[in-house]
Parts: C-alpha cells; structure tokens; sequence
C-alpha cells in the first residue's frame, strides 16, 4: 500500500519576503484555494478573495482550482503572498456601475434645478430625438443589469474595491457628460432629420440583441456545470453568426450599439465615449482571442477578435 507524500508550503510576502505562516501535511491533491483558505485560518482579515498566491514575486497569480503536485514545485513549495485590498461581489460591481448612469442621467432629462439655468427647471425638450435618446439609455443600461441578475456567470468571484471606484467614476462621469449635452436647451438635432435617427435605432435595436443573444450563449457554455471548458460557436440563433468571424462578438454588438447612438444624438461626447469603449474592449478582445488560440487547438483559424476580417 503506497504511502501518501504530503508537502509544505512556506508562504512569504512577496514584497518583504517575510515568512507568513508555514503550512505543514499539505494533501497532494489540495488546490490553491484550499491552501488560500489554510491561510485564512492563521490571518481571518484576508479571507480568500483578497489573496493572491504566485511561485514567483512578479509572476502570474495562480488558480484557485489549480492542484498543488500540478505545479512545477517540489514537496517543500514556496509560495508568495499578494494582498489584493477589499473586494465585492460582481453582481454588487455592475449594480453600483450600471445604476449610476441610468439615475444620473434622468437628472438631465428632467433637467432638475440647478443644472442648466432656472427658466429651464423641470422643462422638457420640443425635440423627439432627445425623448427616444433617453428610452434607448434606460434600455441599454436595464438590459445590462437584468443579464447581471439573470444572465451572467462569472469566472472569478469579486472585484477589488479601488478597481470599482475607477469603473463608477468612469460611467458615472460619461453618462453625466454626455447627458448634459443631449438634454441641453440649446441642443439640435441631427443634421439628416429624421431619416439619420430612424436608421441609427434601428442599428441600435439590431446590437443590443445581438449583444444579449451572444451573452445567453456564453452563459449557456457551462450550463450543465461541467468543470469542462469549451470555446463558444455559433447556434441557430442568427445574431450568434458572427462567432463565425469574431471571438468576441459581445463587445463587437456593444461598439455597435454605441456608434448607433452616437448617429442617432450627434453629440461629439458620445462619438469619445464610443472611441474609448472600442479601445478598451479591443484591448480585452484580443486578450480573449489570444487565450482562446493558446487553449484550444482546433480553434477556428478565420476568427479575429473584433472586428470580422480586421481586428
């Protein structure tokens, strides 16, 4: 009968090297959150969330759901130790992020006092395109925290807290800025009328579904709970189709929906604030696209991050 080898795992710092806690009869087959709750015995303010354990000072954080005789460690293992601040839940992260610019902005709509000149106080725009820019902002952000109820399921569980001051500060600030040019006295319309609205809704009706079809379809990837992990393909729904061409047709639908209402307001805010989301969700696109190709060997070779056939 073979004898079970248990492991140490000695855990430092990884700022001062100083030795935290020495763990001793380390099952084999314990996993990096099994010791991050190990640890949280010896220090109860850093509970799980908040660790980060790494083999090297500057390394990549490891896996909760990586096993300790997996690592390239022998049975005495030196890990070291991060602390990543408080942290909240996700569904808390996108409430605080999503309902701040959906208030902020009917403050503009309804130009409450002190926001543009008193005779304004209260008053409504003469112009149609302002009514249906607000309806289709409520829809967007409403959209988004019902996938946050309903929808979403989330890789890791919590956010640090000073990622989620910077987030707020973001949405909260562009949605105050861009509705306070649209809802302005002096705001005019369009410059092709009714025509370039028309057209721009119903861009933007055509994103935002495909943008919640693409996140049922994510969703449903681990449906059954497996632990087992799958890239995702097209269905028979036909706004999933541009996983034909794009990794991550979600943020594709999403610049969609924004370009569609910066056409459909004509606010130079809008146009900055569609930019800075196309940069940055590329940026996380590319990330994903890549981490696809390094996992999965038979990923679909025609597929680019964003943007079909260009990004």
């Amino acid at each position: 009968m073979s004898r079970t080898t248990f492991f140490e795992v000695v855990i430092l710092d990884a700022n001062t090297r100083k030795q935290l806690c020495f763990l001793e009869k380390v099952e084999p087959h314990s996993t990096i959150g099994d010791i991050k709750s190990l640890i949280y015995r010896s220090y109860p303010h850093w509970y799980p969330a908040r660790q980060a354990l790494r083999l090297d000072p500057r390394g990549k954080s490891l896996r909760d759901d990586e096993i300790l005789q997996s690592l390239p460690v022998g049975t005495t293992a030196t890990m070291y130790f991060n602390d990543l601040g408080p942290q909240l839940g996700w569904t808390t992260v996108f409430f605080a992020e999503y309902i701040g610019p959906l208030l902020t902005y009917f403050l503009f709509y309804f130009r409450v006092p002190y926001i543009y000149s008193h005779r304004y106080a209260f008053t409504s725009s003469p112009h149609p395109v302002v009514t249906l820019a607000c309806v289709c902002h409520t829809f967007h952000y409403v959209k988004r925290l019902i996938e946050t109820i309903f929808v979403h399921r989330f890789s890791h569980g919590t956010m640090p807290l000073r990622a989620i001051i910077k987030n707020c500060a973001y949405y909260w600030g562009f949605s105050a800025w861009l509705a306070y040019y649209i809802n302005h006295p002096l705001y005019t319309p369009p410059s092709y009328g009714e025509m370039q609205v028309n057209y721009a809704v119903v861009l933007f009706a055509i994103c935002e579904m495909g943008n919640f079809s693409i996140h049922l379809s994510l969703s449903n990837l681990r449906v059954d709970g497996s632990r087992c992990r799958r890239f995702p393909v097209p269905t028979k729904n036909p706004f999933t189709w541009l996983f034909f061409f794009v990794s991550c047709p979600n943020y594709t639908y999403e610049v969609g929906a924004w370009l569609s209402f910066s056409i459909m307001t004509q606010c130079l805010p809008v146009v900055v604030y569609t930019l800075l989301g196309f940069i940055q969700m590329s940026i996380w696109a590319k990330g994903k696209h890549k981490a696809y190709i390094r996992e999965f060997k038979d990923y679909p070779r025609v597929r680019v991050a964003i943007i079909p056939l260009i990004l």
